[in-house]
């Protein structure tokens, strides 16, 4: 998600964390060196599509870090759990690399300013509809990625992870995970030019969202979950982008 959005009046705390973005370039060049050596060590990883994201389907702990290791030429912007920024093996990651939290089972307007804040300044933002982790299939998004991505007008990349359930168990074992990171199409959806969105058409956007997402899986269809049957995916609400422009 990366497309700008009107000047927005923000919290200055929120303001300030947006503005320290190019100071954390350096800390973030460490770090991706860092992590891609990792993930090409500890696995055998293949990536296919558009070096873009937004968003994901979330089977295991390491997903964010695959999907930041893929993407070159930009720094992408994990949102992450707040419950993992005070954790001993991801916080000080987080911190280091200027991840920013939400606060889950409520609506956190701090978290959604962030967002829209760096998209009105046209940085990547990686984003989970789901919520939480499904290791044995996609589950049900939340409403409130299409109520952002609608907000910003924003461009999504469906980004399909296959093998990272394994990786755990692997690792264990001294073995290299296979994991492929599958790009799908790019789109933004259709508003009109409308600042409001019904909440039952931010339904169905989300689904049509989940059903490209659900398409781009194609290494392990048996990940795609609630939507399983891509025969059902429509795109109404969705309006697709040239990956060239």
């Amino acid at each position: 998600m990366s497309e700008k959005t009107p000047s927005l009046h923000l919290p200055a705390d929120v303001r300030a964390y947006i503005d320290r973005q190019p100071w954390y370039g350096w800390r973030r060049a460490i770090f991706m060196a860092i992590l891609r050596l990792t993930v090409h060590t500890l696995t055998r990883f293949t990536v296919t599509g558009q070096q873009h994201v937004l968003m994901m389907n979330h089977i295991a702990g390491i997903d964010p870090g695959l999907c930041m290791a893929a993407v070159h030429g930009r720094y992408v912007i994990p949102m992450s759990k707040i419950e993992n920024f005070t954790t001993w093996y991801f916080g000080p990651f987080l911190w280091w690399y200027g991840a920013y939290a939400i606060r889950r089972g409520a609506v956190d307007r701090e978290s959604l300013q962030t967002t829209l804040g760096l998209l009105e300044r046209g940085h990547m933002i990686l984003i989970a509809p789901e919520g939480t982790r499904s290791p044995s299939g996609m589950i049900e998004a939340k409403e409130g990625f299409a109520y952002l991505a609608t907000k910003a007008n924003a461009t999504i990349l469906p980004t399909a992870i296959a093998g990272a359930q394994h990786f755990k168990t692997d690792v264990k074992r001294l073995h290299r995970t296979p994991i492929d990171i599958q790009f799908g199409a790019p789109f933004r959806f259709k508003t009109g030019g409308r600042a409001r969105i019904p909440r039952e058409e931010l339904a169905l956007m989300t689904q049509e969202a989940m059903y490209q997402l659900a398409l781009a899986q194609q290494k392990d269809p048996s990940l795609r979950g609630v939507y399983s049957d891509v025969s059902r995916a429509t795109t109404d609400t969705l309006e697709f982008v040239d990956p060239q422009a």
